[in-house]
């Protein structure tokens, strides 16, 4: 049986990986969050994997507020950069493969075309900053370690945009929505599908990389809040109208990248597949919802 060590107990990833779980027998999932493991208290971080001692570590957990990290820095920092660290140190110290999840927000957000692995970093926000040099410190750390960049999470679970558009349109009849943003919605169970693909053979991986792992396919926010309401609307459920409007007219504290499509073709030439076209993801999870 193979010990798969999750960071985040409640995450949406963490919460995917246990679940889906029961599709791989032959894998076990720990997931390990507060107060036990607590990213923001690097040394606990060590402690708890250096006693579960697992044959795989995933760092899901992260600090996600990404307007409040631009006065919360330093707690974005702690467990972004130095909470990431320690459990990259934790796994390279008992010999065993790590995962780290990362994010389109390391890049600035300003190229015409899908980002590539090679393509210059550059955040605009404190998050953005604080997961790049959670990926620095992880390959320093663990200089075999394999980071996912992913994109516009969500699934069943926890705070995310889907749930979020479900509640606020049983309330509207008109919703507006950011169209001047581009990206790759990724769900969560598709995600933790892909590590658990992955894991039984990453013991004979010869070395890690930076590699972007999320939905196939893209849009905007204003598109992604139309296909989930064009779905809800078929299955009985809320369904207002989308209006598009621009980040101008809904500013926030972080400044968000205007363009963070990633072009995921070297994750599929290293490990042989792609994770589903989005529109496919995001009706499965609409459905879950409204069940």
């Amino acid at each position: 049986m193979m010990r798969l060590l999750v960071t985040g107990r409640n995450g949406q990833v963490a919460t995917s990986l246990a679940e889906r779980a029961a599709t791989h027998p032959g894998i076990e999932v720990l997931a390990l969050g507060r107060p036990e493991l607590d990213l923001e208290s690097p040394a606990t971080v060590e402690a708890a994997i250096a006693a579960a001692r697992p044959d795989l570590v995933v760092n899901a957990a992260a600090y996600t507020a990404v307007d409040k990290a631009e006065s919360d820095s330093g707690r974005a920092f702690a467990a972004n950069r130095d909470g990431a660290a320690a459990a990259a140190r934790a796994a390279a110290r008992l010999g065993v493969p790590v995962i780290h999840l990362s994010t389109d927000y390391v890049y600035p957000g300003d190229k015409p075309s899908p980002y590539v692995e090679s393509d210059a970093t550059g955040p605009s926000s404190v998050y953005g900053q604080s997961k790049l040099e959670g990926e620095q410190a992880v390959m320093a750390a663990h200089p075999q370690a394999l980071i996912f960049r992913t994109s516009w999470v969500y699934s069943p679970f926890g705070a995310n945009f889907v749930k979020t558009m479900l509640r606020i349109g049983k309330d509207r009849d008109v919703v507006k929505v950011v169209a001047d943003q581009q990206g790759n919605p990724t769900s969560a169970i598709d995600i933790a599908d892909a590590i658990l693909r992955l894991a039984p053979g990453l013991g004979s991986t010869p070395a890690g990389g930076i590699f972007h792992l999320c939905g196939s396919g893209s849009t905007t926010w204003c598109g992604l809040a139309q296909a989930i309401f064009a779905e809800s609307g078929k299955l009985g459920g809320p369904a207002p109208r989308v209006e598009a409007i621009t980040t101008a007219e809904y500013p926030t504290p972080a400044r968000r990248p205007a363009n963070s499509r990633m072009d995921t073709a070297a994750f599929t030439a290293r490990f042989g597949f792609a994770l589903r076209p989005w529109p496919d993801a995001v009706a499965e999870t609409v459905a879950r919802l409204l069940a």
